[in-house]
């Protein structure tokens, strides 16, 4: 997408410098900075620390990562620790140990000469995939926003509300629950986005940055709001995206998402999430019972980030001295309370039979 007029990925590789240039997110939306990975140590920590963050992006990252590891050591022992230590560096994004898988994949049969070229080469097609593949999510949820704009009067906007950021900046490019509004809004249809806050890191004000430079009209508004804006109807859909998604289409996504979900099923406002085929987990059924919840740093939930008086970026503590903050990341929304699910093939029902009709061969191939 474009940031000042100039287009950008959420990252990209500078072959001058054969390294790796990334936006570094936790400035944002107040200061815009790119950083230069060099090492797997920078790798690790720019997952860790969400200088990326959006469970794509950090797959891209990863794949980027096994590069660097194979240019450094292309033995399998350095192949299997640098699996191992980047596997953990998030534990609920299911993209991050699917790019892992996929490299490991390629690389265990060749020859150690040949690995540190295969590792860059792959990791440059899955970059380039994640961008077609948001692509078409778009296009696919573009269709769900024009039949709502078909039943509105002429001019009246289709009503959109988001939870966290699932924008080009959590993907390479496009994003998954973003890339159906920049369709819409390229397509000339009226679009206005609520954008919720997403305490505690606020990813909120990273949609509103994305969404203000494509020009679409949108709202930052409080966590707690989009219950009372669908009460009264000013909510059309709700479309977020998910960092996991189980086989029968239970969806993990930033805490909050859940709340959402259960305001827009009370009120009849549809659902949908929107994702890219690799965050589904097919060895998982249950989602609330299965899939680990990330519990972050306290001090995410003590202090906030944000642009003070005099022009600096600077932390303020928001809660009284001793007291704990407690950080679970992300939670689980059922099958049940989702409409539909958004993928890069189609727009598919939330529930086994709709998963794997929708990827019949993936359903097979990774459950087995």
């Amino acid at each position: 997408m474009k940031v000042n007029g100039t287009h950008y990925r959420s990252l990209w590789w500078d072959a001058d410098k054969n390294a790796l240039q990334i936006i570094d997110q936790r400035w944002l939306p107040h200061d815009f900075r790119v950083q230069q990975i060099d090492t797997l140590t920078e790798f690790a920590d720019a997952i860790v620390e969400m200088r990326v963050r959006g469970a794509p992006l950090i797959g891209a990252t990863a794949a980027y990562a096994m590069a660097l590891a194979m240019r450094l050591d292309p033995s399998d022992s350095a192949m299997n620790k640098a699996w191992e230590f980047f596997n953990a560096t998030r534990p609920t994004a299911i993209n991050l140990r699917w790019a892992l898988n996929r490299c490991r994949d390629l690389l265990r049969p060749l020859p150690t000469e040949m690995r540190a070229s295969a590792a860059l080469t792959l990791a440059h097609e899955m970059a380039d995939e994640d961008v077609e593949v948001n692509r078409m999510i778009g296009v696919h949820g573009l269709e769900i926003i024009r039949e709502i704009a078909s039943k509105k009067p002429a001019g009246e906007p289709v009503r959109l509300l988001t939870h966290c950021n699932a924008g080009w900046l959590a993907t390479v490019d496009w994003g998954t629950a973003t890339s159906p509004m920049y369709h819409a809004h390229d397509a000339d249809i009226p679009i206005h986005v609520w954008v919720d806050e997403t305490r505690p890191r606020n990813q909120g004000a990273l949609t509103s940055w994305e969404l203000g430079c494509h020009g679409i009209d949108h709202q930052y508004i409080t966590d707690n709001a989009g219950g009372h804006l669908m009460q009264h109807g000013q909510v059309d859909m709700v479309i977020t995206g998910t960092d996991r998604t189980t086989r029968r289409g239970d969806v993990c996504n930033k805490i909050g998402t859940y709340l959402k979900a259960l305001a827009a099923r009370d009120n009849n406002v549809p659902f949908y999430v929107a994702l890219p085929s690799s965050t589904i987990d097919w060895t998982v059924d249950d989602g609330v019972a299965e899939i680990p919840i990330e519990e972050r740093g306290q001090e995410e939930i003590t202090h906030v980030q944000g642009r003070l008086a005099d022009g600096s970026i600077g932390t303020v503590q928001v809660t009284p001295d001793g007291t704990a903050g407690g950080n679970p990341a992300f939670d689980v929304t059922p099958n049940r309370l989702v409409t539909g699910l958004i993928t890069e093939r189609g727009v598919c029902e939330a529930s086994p039979k709709g998963l794997a009709a929708m990827f019949p061969d993936r359903a097979e191939a990774d459950a087995a």
